[in-house]
């Protein structure tokens, strides 16, 4: 069975937060392709540029309540497509008001002006597998399985999740995704794969001594590539019609790969050798053996499942942190 595609639920006017992000450059791209006869919005934090192409900005903080509702009043769109986010649970440690105030205030802020002038429309949450927490210590999860947040990141986000769903009014079709890791071109530095890339690149650029520096790399984790997310957000959003109104989604492959093991693949794409040298700043104080998702229910309602090999992303992530490094240079 082919996932659906966005475009058969016809939607007139999409409101995307999140545009310039990692995800965001991804997606937008694919949503305007998919329904291209729809207007098309991108809320933007001010100073982030330009949005994608074929996506008109307007700039606001998203969680400036005001701004905000104004511009959803004037636009009253039919989706709404939340990606915007504090999205490091490294950098949430040691910036918790702010991750809150992004993660949670934003939403809500979001899910109140859709709740006062788009009642009718559909709303993508993107949440995260972090919300499992402790949960994964019993082996792979569900969306039944229950939420037990670790870190100030994930518990923004569990926290958004219920107000969400308790904000909107009963006709607003929610959909939260709770996506696992994933990597591709553009993703920073602040993630582990994409740190290993850049760092590869720089030495053989002469950039960089010849060891990189890594966390744990025991850590086992459900990777995705990131075109393969975007697949399944555009499949939700096709099948919306035919959901209940409140959905909860695992977006996972349902395999569990080190980082150990992942770092070998890039080091034999690797043009020089390196030294791996741990740093005990880049390892967390409560860290999950194995994270891996289960992904039944999206696959039985879209007939989305992972397609890409895993070791074409690390190959791509490797070959933009080559091209990166040599237009800086």
């Amino acid at each position: 069975m082919s996932a659906p595609t966005a475009s058969a639920a016809s939607f007139r006017r999409i409101a995307l937060t999140g545009a310039n992000g990692f995800v965001g450059r991804h997606l937008a791209p694919l949503l305007a392709a998919a329904m291209p006869a729809a207007e098309r919005l991108s809320l933007q934090r001010p100073g982030t540029g330009a949005g994608p192409d074929g996506w008109p900005v307007v700039e606001a903080e998203i969680f400036d309540r005001s701004a905000v509702a104004d511009i959803v009043s004037a636009f009253r769109p039919d989706l709404i497509v939340h990606l915007a986010a504090q999205a490091s649970v490294g950098e949430a440690a040691g910036a918790a008001e702010a991750t809150w105030r992004v993660n949670f205030d934003g939403s809500c802020a979001l899910a109140s002006a859709c709740a006062r002038f788009a009642p009718e429309a559909t709303f993508l949450f993107v949440s995260s597998s972090e919300v499992y927490g402790l949960s994964f210590l019993a082996g792979p999860v569900d969306e039944d399985t229950p939420i037990r947040p670790m870190n100030a990141y994930a518990r923004s986000k569990a926290a958004a999740e219920a107000m969400i769903g308790d904000v909107l009014p009963a006709q607003t079709r929610l959909i939260v995704a709770r996506s696992f890791n994933h990597i591709g071109p553009g993703q920073d530095e602040r993630f582990a794969l994409p740190s290993f890339a850049a760092q590869i690149a720089r030495i053989e650029a002469g950039l960089q001594p010849p060891s990189i520096k890594v966390g744990n790399l025991d850590a086992e984790r459900d990777f995705l590539d990131v075109r393969d997310v975007c697949d399944a957000y555009l499949a939700l959003i096709g099948a919306v019609r035919e959901l209940p109104t409140r959905n909860v989604f695992n977006v996972a492959s349902g395999v569990g790969r080190s980082l150990g093991a992942l770092l070998r693949d890039l080091r034999a794409q690797s043009a020089l050798p390196f030294d791996i040298v741990v740093d005990p700043a880049r390892l967390r104080p409560s860290d999950i053996a194995s994270a891996v998702g289960l992904s039944e229910r999206l696959s039985a309602r879209t007939g989305w499942r992972a397609a890409r090999p895993i070791e074409d992303a690390l190959a791509e992530l490797l070959r933009h942190a080559r091209q990166t490094v040599g237009e800086t240079r």
